[in-house]
């Protein structure tokens, strides 16, 4: 009996064809798993938001320092110590879970002590704000997905519309909002919710110049 086999051509087609299959199918496994991604942020931002509201409770309506010099021993969750406060404490006694302040589709990740790096930034134009000096709380930006700086000595825990220019870390911009969730971010607003919004980012913004995002606001 005679055994038939397949020809080299055959084989090549059907490998063809399971690389153009692979070409297409990756893309739309990578965007299903960014999506993914950007839900668990968007509860991670939902949550600290909530958090936020619930300071304003305790505080008399103020909002919290980005950044706060103590003068004495802050003690972290992380089991460290700092005489420096940056936005997370407050806000962390309300969430107690270090993890909400972790991005999953960012790289670092906050072990709960002090650094001047985080993956979510605080509005740097409400800083300390009263919350009955914002007119439009369902607009205006309480925090929102911060920008991956490499050079990882620059700060990145808050955000601002006019961006701060890093020199000597790669000519980086370190209060930019990032369109690291397929093209935005998550944005937290004042009045207590949470939403992805599209984050138009170019070249001009590693250097200098602004963003604004439709239907957001940056002032009180």
């Amino acid at each position: 009996m005679s055994r038939r086999g397949f020809t080299l051509i055959e084989l090549l087609v059907v490998i063809a064809i399971i690389a153009i299959l692979a070409a297409i199918l990756f893309p739309v496994f990578a965007r299903a798993r960014e999506k993914a991604r950007q839900t668990n942020c968007l509860s991670n931002v939902k949550q600290q938001t909530l958090g936020v509201m619930m300071y304003l409770q305790d505080y008399d309506e103020m909002l919290p320092l980005r950044y706060f010099l103590s003068g004495g021993t802050i003690n972290y969750p992380g089991g460290g110590t700092s005489a420096g406060m940056i936005w997370p404490m407050p806000i962390y006694p309300y969430v107690k879970n270090i993890q909400l302040f972790n991005c999953p589709s960012w790289n670092y990740k906050w072990n709960g002590n002090y650094s001047g790096k985080q993956a979510y930034g605080i509005h740097n134009h409400i800083d300390g704000v009263s919350l009955g000096d914002i007119k439009s709380p369902a607009t205006v930006i309480a925090l929102a997905d911060a920008f991956e700086d490499p050079g990882a000595s620059s700060q990145t825990y808050y955000i601002q519309r006019s961006v701060v220019f890093s020199a000597g870390i790669g000519s980086l911009a370190r209060t930019i909002v990032p369109d690291r969730h397929n093209g935005g971010a998550n944005f937290g607003l004042m009045d207590g919710h949470a939403k992805w919004h599209s984050v138009e980012y170019t070249a001009a913004h590693d250097t200098t110049g602004v963003q604004d995002f439709e239907g957001l606001e940056w002032g009180p």
